[in-house]
């Protein structure tokens, strides 16, 4: 079965699947992005290439969301993805359902920072950023600048729906800050753990967790994309050079790049869920 590790795009989804990488698959904690590729991305065309035949094509791949996923877990094994697919059902077609879903890892990001970050990612104007957060999105058309090709695309509704899909049910759902994460990595981590134990064998100690932090903080993974070791970048929409995936990150700061306008359209659009979050 399947644990999803979730969120809205750059909200942390990869920080956190750098954290949890090297939980799983490093003896001694250290980070490298050769173990970020054990968790796999979905949707990812090696799931849907038998399947589909246009990978551009939404109505074809939510079609087949559960057929993958029913695939996927006919080895009875345990699994983590990650995804920006909001958990909606979409006419007749469900994202996931319980028989595929055994826990869900959701992260979460004030939406007021989102937009500067936004805007480097998919080459918008902070106010084109803060109406793509307000408007229902269908992302994966985006040419990755290590595989040259077209993602497959997957919908994200509005920041405070795809929020909601993923939090309503309470059921085995861990919710990450990306706020928390900065402020106190050691006990995010500690949640992590505690989480996952319910479901994997974890085996860590108190070195392997130092490990993990240090060689998973924002300053590190940057340093080791400006090497040129990460390979997930998208490409400029205008000029078709990389664009620095690990860009702010905790310097990120929405009192200084929000105008007035923006931030209250945000806090006016999103006041329950930046309410229910302490964001406000």
């Amino acid at each position: 079965m399947i644990i999803w590790l979730a969120s809205y795009p750059k909200s942390g989804n990869t920080w956190v699947r750098s954290i949890i990488s090297s939980l799983l698959y490093s003896d001694d904690g250290d980070f490298n992005f050769e173990l970020i590729k054990k968790i796999k991305q979905f949707p990812e065309k090696k799931y849907f290439k038998d399947l589909i035949s246009d990978f551009g094509n939404f109505d074809e791949i939510k079609r087949n969301w559960i057929t993958v996923q029913d695939s996927i877990n006919l080895d009875n094994q345990i699994k983590i993805l990650k995804t920006h697919q909001g958990k909606y059902t979409v006419g007749k077609d469900s994202f996931t359902n319980s028989q595929n879903t055994l826990a869900k890892i959701y992260i979460v990001r004030d939406p007021r920072t989102l937009v500067s970050s936004i805007s480097n990612h998919y080459t918008l104007s902070l106010n084109e950023a803060c109406n793509f957060l307000m408007t229902p999105q269908i992302i994966g058309n985006s040419k990755r600048w290590e595989e040259n090709q077209i993602g497959m695309k997957c919908l994200l509704g509005k920041w405070n729906d795809h929020y909601r899909s993923w939090t309503r049910n309470k059921n085995n759902l861990l919710l990450i800050k990306y706020e928390d994460l900065v402020q106190n990595p050691n006990n995010e981590l500690e949640k992590i753990i505690n989480f996952l134990k319910n479901f994997l064998n974890i085996k860590t100690n108190i070195n392997k967790n130092k490990k993990i932090l240090e060689s998973t903080s924002f300053k590190n993974l940057k340093q080791m994309e400006q090497k040129g070791l990460f390979k997930e970048n998208v490409l400029n929409k205008k000029n078709d050079n990389k664009v620095n995936f690990f860009h702010l990150g905790p310097a990120n700061n929405w009192k200084e790049t929000l105008n007035e306008d923006d931030k209250n359209k945000i806090e006016k659009n999103f006041y329950e869920e930046m309410t229910e979050l302490k964001y406000l």
